[in-house]
């Protein structure tokens, strides 16, 4: 048998209004990435990226997303991500920005790069903090953040082998 390898993009969906990212869906997002790849690299960026691309998971409150696709046209879809400038969902238009985050070869090392990004976040978000209620939420926050059943010293090895792996 033979493995079919793909990548997962770990995105950021940035909207001005948050309260506009309730109303995303899967599908408008897949859509929104097909039409912006047929777009930028016609007819054979579309038809490269079309066979096996899925939108993995999509957390409508943080504006997170998992999108997967085969490794041999990941960087025809990751060049097309900045000219998606608006989601069309439910007849509505809503005007964002994707950031990519990270590329990983598993949805496992996406999911230690987006535990470690929200850790750093939420470090930045202490010293805003008003009062001790809100530092006590945050700090809980910050000591909740891992996976289960896997320790700090795996996970930045895997980290690092995921990097040598890319390159």
């Amino acid at each position: 048998m033979v493995r079919v390898k793909s990548r997962y993009l770990l995105c950021e969906i940035t909207v001005s209004d948050r309260s506009q990212l309730l109303q995303l869906d899967d599908r408008a997002v897949a859509t929104a990435v097909r039409a912006a790849v047929a777009r930028t690299h016609g007819d054979y960026g579309a038809a490269q990226c079309v066979i096996g691309f899925s939108v993995k998971y999509l957390n409508a409150h943080t504006g997170i997303v998992f999108l997967r696709f085969p490794k041999r046209c990941y960087r025809l879809l990751w060049s097309a991500l900045p000219f998606i400038t608006c989601i069309e969902t439910r007849g509505h238009k809503i005007p964002c920005v994707l950031n990519c985050l990270h590329v990983g070869g598993t949805i496992r090392t996406c999911q230690k790069f987006l535990i470690k990004y929200n850790t750093q976040q939420l470090h930045q978000m202490l010293p805003k903090c008003k009062n001790d209620e809100e530092k006590q939420q945050v700090r809980k926050a910050i000591l909740t953040c891992s996976l289960p059943g896997s320790n700090r010293k795996e996970s930045e090895e895997d980290f690092e082998s995921e990097e040598d792996e890319e390159e």
